[in-house]
């Protein structure tokens, strides 16, 4: 427990030292591939919120969810790929090849929805490919082009949120 907390607190020492402002959105095409960053802690919705994506027009083959978890029960048969911080080295390193691979990949939205600032999740969002980021007011503001004030379990209103911004911003047509 105290190592957990001790790996955590250096994890996110080296992530303040590593960040940097975010650039403006570029591109002007619209988004076809959203990467689902969830933390499945305090929300349990989250097949409620990937349906919600799918009625505002992204399509369910382009949506691309991996799942935090604090404690994972093996017993327990998962949906979705789900990871905790088993798959974090003490150097702040992911040597999970699905985590590695939803970093890596180059989406065009990347929807963070969690409300607790987790040093793995902050990772995983920081160094993400994706061409525009979306998530709470409570996280980082560095980390993101967009963030959204509402209450994680507010997901509709999220969404709905999302879809608004992204139709001003010529992202999406609805």
């Amino acid at each position: 427990m105290f190592l957990n907390y001790l790996k955590n607190f250096f994890l996110k020492y080296t992530l303040k030292n590593k960040w940097q402002e975010v650039s403006s959105l570029a591109t002007t095409s619209t988004i076809k591939t959203v990467g689902l960053l969830l933390d499945e802690t305090n929300f349990f919705k989250k097949e409620s919120l990937i349906q919600e994506l799918i009625s505002s027009g992204f399509l369910e083959s382009n949506i691309t969810v991996i799942v935090y978890k604090e404690v994972i029960n093996k017993k327990e048969t998962q949906s979705r790929y789900t990871f905790n911080t088993a798959v974090l080295s003490w150097n702040g390193e992911i040597a999970d090849t699905v985590v590695s691979q939803f970093i890596q990949t180059e989406f065009d939205l990347l929807v963070s929805y969690y409300e607790t600032e987790k040093a793995i999740l902050l990772l995983i969002t920081n160094n993400s490919k994706a061409k525009f980021k979306v998530g709470f007011s409570s996280i980082d503001k560095r980390l993101h082009h967009l963030t959204i004030t509402t209450g994680i379990e507010n997901y509709t209103i999220f969404v709905h949120e999302l879809c608004k911004y992204l139709k001003i911003l010529n992202k999406i047509e609805l």
